[in-house]
């Protein structure tokens, strides 16, 4: 089970940090992601890191201004979120994947077990 928190409302350029807690040993053996999603509006991929640290890619709208890492220790995954803009508001899930191939990781299909999701609200 995943267990997503951080969100909350913030004035944009500000930040925010979201954490998704991971139950079971099993975490380290998998790809992790964000993805959001706005009202009305689709699920989007925001960004993912494989199991190795090795793999990390991004949405391009939010590149330079979002990090995603791990820490497999403490099973939880983060998302620092700076320079927020209104457009980034939605509610933002976090997911794990079984997969060993970045490039999918972009794909909703690719993850199997999905958080219950945390509110970023950024006002203008």
């Amino acid at each position: 089970q995943l267990q997503a928190s951080g969100g909350g409302l913030v004035q944009a350029g500000g930040s925010l940090r979201l954490s998704c807690a991971a139950s079971g040993r099993s975490f380290r053996g998998y790809a992790v992601g964000w993805f959001r999603q706005a009202p009305g509006m689709e699920r989007h991929f925001v960004a993912a890191i494989d199991r190795n640290h090795n793999g990390i890619i991004y949405a391009d709208s939010v590149k330079g201004r979002f990090t995603i890492s791990r820490d497999n220790a403490r099973t939880t995954m983060y998302l620092q979120m700076n320079s927020l803009r209104p457009e980034d508001t939605a509610v933002y899930y976090c997911a794990a994947s079984p997969s060993v191939i970045s490039s999918n990781l972009v794909s909703q299909t690719a993850y199997k077990t999905w958080g219950q999701g945390t509110q970023v609200t950024v006002s203008s």
